[in-house]
Order: structure tokens, then C-alpha cells, then sequence
């Protein structure tokens, strides 16, 4: 494989990643193969040694996922960081994906069932002093602000729960990337 061949590929798996990270990838990568021209190594000696630029790409692309949800932790980086993960190996999502989304169904119709308890405690609050239900209207006034303090509770819980789960993605796909790298470095660099 050539050096442009090389290049293209790598540049087309990058697509997605911010410009400045691509470009920055990329600049390290044509660096890789000028030392390496200089040298004396052809180019393709140098994109062997490299490995291939899809499988390497996919990795770049994960590492920088996990980097930036380290540095922002905000929807944005951890949709990143998720979609970093899915881009490694497919074994793993097939094994991994149905457990993460049941884990993940799970959270989201927890915090919907806060959304709505936090709304039927309103709900009671405003409404249920109009009624004349057991206690009276001191009792309905406390059952309406203490179902919305358990729908808030519940909401605050989903969050951290959401942050954790976000949390333990990256550290996979650093364990994942860690796991991957001595085998992409131990490659048989052929020598011309």
C-alpha cells in the first residue's frame, strides 16, 4: 500500500472526528512515513509497519472519544466516547450491546417514571386541596411536595447513574484499546 493509499484510508476512517483532531492525527501519520522515507524505507514497508489504517482509525477514533469525555463530560463527548466504543470490534457489541442497552432502557424508564411522579406530585398539590380527600388540605399539600421530591430524587439517581454508565463505557474502550495496542506493536516490521 502506498503512502497516499495509506493516507486516504486513514483520513476516510477520521471522518466524524472534530477537524483539528483529524488533521492533527493525520500530520503525525504523513511524519511516520517522511522519518521513515528518510530513513530509507519504502512506503510500503512503512504502511505495513503501520498496520491497517481502517483498524487503526477505529482505534484513534475511540481514544479520542474517551480523551474528550475525560476533559468536557458533557452529551456531546459522551455520545463521542459511546460511539468510539462501537467503532472497535463488532465480537464485542454483539456480546456487549444487548446487556448496554437493557442497562440503558432500564435507566431511561426510571428517570420517565421520575419525570411523571415529579408531575403527579404537582399535579396533587395544586389540584388535590380542591378535594376533600382524608387530612384535608395541609395533607394534600404534603403528598403533592413529597411525590415531586421523589420524582426528584429519582431524576438526580438517573443522572449519576447516566454518568457512571458514560464512565464505565470509556474505561472499556480504554481497556479495550490498551488490550489491542501490544498486539498492533508486536507486528513484524519487514525491512527492505
Amino acid at each position: 500500500m502506498t503512502r497516499a493509499d495509506f493516507m486516504a484510508r486513514l483520513r476516510q476512517g477520521l471522518v466524524g472526528l472534530p477537524m483539528s483532531t483529524a488533521a492533527e492525527i493525520a500530520a503525525d501519520y504523513e511524519l511516520h512515513f517522511t522519518d521513515g522515507a528518510a530513513a530509507g524505507r519504502s512506503e510500503e514497508d512503512i504502511a505495513a509497519a503501520l498496520g491497517d489504517p481502517a483498524r487503526l482509525a477505529r482505534e484513534l477514533r475511540a481514544e479520542a472519544g474517551a480523551r474528550r469525555w475525560t476533559q468536557e463530560q458533557n452529551p456531546s463527548a459522551a455520545v463521542g466516547a459511546v460511539f468510539g466504543l462501537i467503532g472497535l470490534g463488532a465480537l464485542d457489541i454483539i456480546i456487549i450491546l444487548p446487556l448496554f442497552f437493557s442497562v440503558v432502557g432500564t435507566v431511561l424508564s426510571f428517570l420517565v417514571a421520575g419525570i411523571a411522579v415529579f408531575v403527579s406530585g404537582g399535579i396533587v398539590a395544586v389540584v388535590g386541596p380542591f378535594f376533600d380527600g382524608p387530612g384535608g388540605v395541609i395533607a394534600a399539600v404534603l403528598l403533592g411536595v413529597g411525590l415531586m421530591g421523589l420524582g426528584l430524587f429519582m431524576g438526580g439517581l438517573m443522572a449519576i447513574l447516566t454518568k457512571w454508565l458514560i464512565d464505565a463505557t470509556v474505561w472499556y474502550a480504554r481497556l479495550h484499546y490498551r488490550v489491542l495496542k501490544p498486539a498492533l506493536d508486536t507486528q513484524p516490521v519487514q525491512q527492505a
